[in-house]
């Protein structure tokens, strides 16, 4: 009897099977890992064995025990296989959730034993950390280890005994590199066959998505943590109303809008009454039909979906109904059947609630594609300390440019784009706005990333006006034999000492700690040239208004850029690290003598 041909025994408990979630950097072997653990178990299971459902295959238990070897003894466990979300990824894993977790009930980490931790390894942990999700890792790639010698499909430890010397060290090293980098995220971690306390250590399982080396250990493990670990967690009314949650929202030929969901307690009919998170409010809607894909030999017949009475957890399920257009991807389904609509309705509202993101009065607009990716992304940009105005699922849209260029500072006018289409009505409005800037991204570190850099770049140009603006602190001295002319103006050739000498300062000499002002730098020649600034080391011709040569400055004198208070404060306080080191110099030096006279001067 299969899962969706399952009636309600009444009242009846009884084990589902866990769902397991895949998540690592791009590149590092997630969708190759569960392609090989489906090839595994279609080859090893008979005809039919392996379910498969929408966004998830089924490996039952006897089929893991044919794969696994001697390392699985069916009479040792009661939970019926394993549930693979098929689509790997922060992405399926952010937005599978239940009751304010992840559900996924357990999590394989997959790290390219070459490449070690990368960007979104990082953030994958950070997911685990935040939802505490049980996990195990998949040192993946070991046949790309030098002088590797291929033993398909066998246990790891056995194709260890059959490498040789070299090879084996060299595989420990980088395994020994991944356990370091676990420790430094906090994690305590050794080889699957060393760890005694799962709850306490996670365990490494080496294995190759090409050849299928250590495939049977982690089939092994899998089972062995969710019997010991997770058994209570899996017993459900088989008989009690379907809970799920929204895998994905899709148009499908012949049915309209329809939902693919991942059903994780109790049983779905196709004559229920189901409520499902909306993007105003919950949606009450009655099925129509119960759709699973056919068996991978009947998928090239016309339908491509078989219509089931009812099915059981664990499941992927498409569910055709009415009404379906503003349901969320991450969003609660749940069976009404047998019980108050206004309390189920209650319900699905508390759990949208638990999931809307913290907004401010000023901040970035963000789209995402799932509630659990804008959580994701909330929680990536608080701590990142972006604030956001507004934040929800779906297409960017006019009205989401419209929020965006309402912003009081130049860095808010964004909108941060995770994994949606921008509908052409608003690139238009984002062309037509020039002051609003678009990111778009289907990483959220790349995407806070692109953000971060576009906001480093505008606080730089504002730095650069404001420095623009501001009188720079100089010390410059008049060179021996250096007079071109005496006055109106004096001209004469300097040596800048530290700091930038700009054109229109006035100029100082010092007497005591009181500067007194000498006159006022109208111009500046290099080689013949007017220039605006000078920088420490360099030697110009300098025409100073005010004074003559001989009886108010000298040769040889010392003399100083004047600062104003209020600029000589701006630059203490807020751009001593934007500049040079040299007139940072310049500026505490003339900070000194003024406040000899006077211990408050540009405080």
């Amino acid at each position: 009897m299969s899962e969706s041909d399952t009636t309600d025994a009444a009242g009846s408990a009884e084990l589902r099977t866990p769902i397991v979630a895949v998540l690592g950097h791009v590149d590092h072997g997630k969708t190759s890992l569960l392609d090989e653990v489906r090839g595994s178990a279609v080859t090893a299971g008979e005809a039919g064995a392996i379910t498969q459902h929408i966004g998830a295959t089924a490996v039952p238990l006897s089929t893991i025990s044919d794969i696994a070897g001697n390392l699985v003894d069916p009479a040792d466990f009661d939970l019926p296989g394993l549930l693979f979300i098929d689509t790997p990824g922060h992405h399926s894993f952010s937005t599978l959730r239940s009751r304010g977790g992840a559900l996924a009930d357990i999590a394989i980490l997959v790290v390219d034993v070459n490449d070690g931790f990368q960007p979104q390894t990082h953030e994958a942990l950070d997911i685990l950390k935040r939802t505490q999700t049980p996990f195990i890792v998949a040192a993946n790639k070991i046949d790309t280890v030098p002088g590797w010698n291929p033993n398909p499909d066998t246990p790891v430890q056995a194709t260890l005994e059959a490498q040789s010397d070299r090879a084996e060290n060299r595989l420990n090293e980088q395994l020994y590199e991944i356990i370091g980098q676990l420790s430094e995220e906090g994690f305590s971690a050794d080889m699957y066959w060393r760890v005694q306390n799962f709850r306490e250590n996670i365990g490494v399982v080496p294995v190759s998505a090409e050849t299928g080396e250590g495939i049977p250990d982690l089939l092994t493990v899998l089972m062995g943590l969710s019997q010991r670990y997770l058994k209570s967690e899996m017993s459900i009314d088989t008989s009690g109303p379907g809970v799920g949650t929204v895998l994905e929202v899709k148009d499908e030929r012949g049915f309209g809008t329809t939902l693919d969901i991942v059903l994780y307690d109790g049983v779905l009919r196709d004559d229920d009454t189901v409520v499902v998170g909306g993007k105003n409010d919950p949606i009450v809607t009655d099925v129509r039909a119960l759709l699973q894909p056919r068996p991978l030999a009947e998928i090239r017949t016309e339908s491509q979906f078989e219509q089931v009475e009812s099915v059981r957890a664990a499941a992927g399920i498409k569910i055709a109904a009415p009404d379906l257009d503003d349901a969320m991807a991450g969003a609660p389904v749940r069976v009404v059947r047998g019980r108050d609509l206004e309390t189920v309705t209650a319900e699905v509202r508390a759990e949208l609630a638990d999931i809307e993101v913290v907004t401010e009065e000023q901040g970035v607009v963000v789209k995402a594609d799932t509630l659990g990716s804008l959580e994701a992304i909330a929680a990536a940009l608080e701590e990142a300390e972006i604030p956001i105005v507004r934040a929800e699922v779906g297409d960017v849209a006019p009205r989401d440019v419209a929020v965006a260029s309402t912003a009081e500072e130049p860095k808010h006018a964004a909108v941060l784009a995770f994994n949606v289409d921008v509908l052409e009505d608003a690139v238009a409005e984002i062309e037509r706005v020039a002051e609003v800037d678009l990111f778009e991204d289907d990483v959220i570190y790349q995407l806070v990333e692109e953000y971060e850099e576009h906001v480093a770049a505008i606080e730089d140009a504002q730095q650069e006006q404001i420095l623009d603006k501001i009188q720079r602190p100089c010390r410059f001295r008049i060179l021996q034999d250096h007079t071109f002319r005496q006055s109106n103006p004096a001209v004469v050739g300097v040596e800048v000492l530290s700091g930038t000498l700009k054109r229109n300062s006035r100029v100082v000499k010092w007497n005591g700690n009181e500067p007194e002002r000498v006159g006022e730098l109208k111009s500046l020649q290099d080689a013949g040239e007017d220039v605006d600034s000078a920088r420490a080391g360099e030697s110009v011709a300098a025409s100073v208004d005010g004074p003559t040569v001989g009886r108010q400055i000298e040769e040889g004198d010392e003399l100083w850029s004047e600062l104003p208070e209020k600029h000589a404060k701006i630059l203490e306080q807020e751009l001593a690290d934007e500049i040079p080191a040299d007139e940072l110099e310049a500026l505490r030096m003339y900070l000194d003598k003024r406040r000899k006279r006077d211990p408050f001067w540009g405080k």
